[in-house]
C-alpha cells in the first residue's frame, strides 16, 4: 500500500519534547474519514490534523482534526501546529492566512520564526455550575476552591467548549480525576486552573476523562475559553483588549506556554486569540489504511 507524509511537532513550546505533540498529515485528499480516524488512532496523540485543499475560496487550506475517539470542529494546538508546519513546508509564505475547519474560517498569523496566532471562532459562554460536584470529581476539597459570587464554574469556548473550575495554585498538583464520576456528571472536558491577577497569568491542567489522552499538556481551545471566563468573572476588563498567558503541562513534565488575548465590550467577550511556538520533532511516511466504511 502507498503512504502519506506526516510530521510530528511539539506545539506551544520553544524547545523539543515539551508542549503538546501533534501529528500533521499531508497528501490525504483521497482518504475517507474512517481512514483518517484510523491514522489518528495509530498516532495515538491528543490530536492528529490533516491539511487538505480548501473547499471555500477564501481559505488557504482546510484542516480536519481527529482525536483517537472523534473528529473535532476545532482545536488550538492542531491549528497552530498545522499553520506553522505548512509554512515551513512552503505551502504559503509567513503572514496572514485563513484556516477552514468545522468551526468556520479562522484567521491565523504565521511568522518565519515558527509561531502562529489563531483567532478563535464564535464565543460561547454557559450558565454557572455548582462547584462542589466538580471539586469532588477532581479529587479536591472545598478549601481548594478559589471562586466567589462572580467567579463561578461554567463552560466557555470559541469553537470547542470546556468547563472551567477555579482553584488555589497549590491545589493543582493534587488533582486526581474520578473518571466514572465525571462520566456520570457528563463532564468530558474540564479545565482546573488558578489565576494570578498581578501577573495576568493562569496555571492550568486540562482533562478529557475517559479518552485515550486523559490530560492534555497544552490546549489552545481551553486557553481561548479561559479568556471568556476571565471577562465574565470580572478578572479581566469588561471592555477593550487584554493580554494573558497560560502555563500548562507542568505536572506531567510537558511544560507549555500559551500567549493569549481577549477582546470584550460591555462585559461580554467578543474575540479571543491564542499564540505559541512550534518545534519540529520527526517526519516520515505512514501507510494508508484500507477503506473500512
Amino acid at each position: 500500500m502507498s503512504g502519506v507524509a506526516y510530521e510530528i511537532v511539539d506545539v506551544f513550546t520553544d524547545r523539543p519534547f515539551a508542549g503538546n505533540p501533534l501529528a500533521v498529515v499531508y497528501g490525504a485528499t483521497d482518504l475517507a474519514a474512517d481512514q483518517m480516524h484510523t491514522l489518528a488512532r495509530e498516532f495515538n496523540l491528543a490530536e492528529t490534523v490533516f491539511v487538505l485543499p480548501p473547499t471555500d475560496p477564501a481559505a488557504t487550506y482546510r484542516a480536519r482534526i481527529f482525536t483517537p475517539e472523534v473528529e473535532l470542529p476545532f482545536a488550538g494546538h492542531p491549528s497552530v501546529g498545522a499553520a506553522v508546519t505548512s509554512m515551513r513546508r512552503g505551502l504559503f509564505p509567513p503572514g496572514e492566512i485563513v484556516q477552514e475547519c468545522g468551526a468556520g474560517l479562522l484567521p491565523i498569523t504565521v511568522t518565519e520564526a515558527g509561531t502562529a496566532t489563531v483567532t478563535g471562532g464564535k464565543p460561547e459562554l454557559g450558565p454557572p455550575l455548582d462547584h462542589e460536584p466538580l471539586l469532588s470529581l477532581a479529587g479536591l476539597t472545598p478549601d481548594d476552591y478559589a471562586g466567589d459570587e462572580t467567579a463561578v464554574p461554567r463552560s466557555a469556548g470559541c469553537g470547542l467548549d470546556w468547563v472551567f473550575l477555579p482553584v488555589r495554585r497549590e491545589a493543582l498538583a493534587g488533582v486526581r480525576i474520578d473518571v466514572p464520576a465525571a462520566e456520570r456528571a457528563g463532564i468530558t472536558e474540564l479545565v482546573v486552573f488558578s489565576w494570578s491577577a498581578p501577573a495576568a497569568e493562569a496555571h492550568s491542567r486540562v482533562f478529557s476523562p475517559g479518552t485515550a489522552v486523559q490530560e492534555d499538556p497544552a490546549t489552545g481551545s481551553a486557553a481561548l475559553g479561559l479568556g471568556l471566563w476571565l471577562v465574565a468573572s470580572g478578572r479581566l476588563p469588561a471592555s477593550g483588549t487584554s493580554s494573558y498567558r497560560v502555563h500548562q503541562g507542568i505536572e506531567i513534565r510537558r511544560p507549555s506556554l500559551l500567549e493569549c488575548t481577549v477582546t470584550a465590550s460591555d462585559g461580554v467577550a467578543t474575540l479571543a486569540t491564542v499564540a505559541g511556538h512550534v518545534v519540529p520533532i520527526a517526519k516520515g511516511e505512514i501507510t494508508i489504511p484500507p477503506f473500512i466504511g
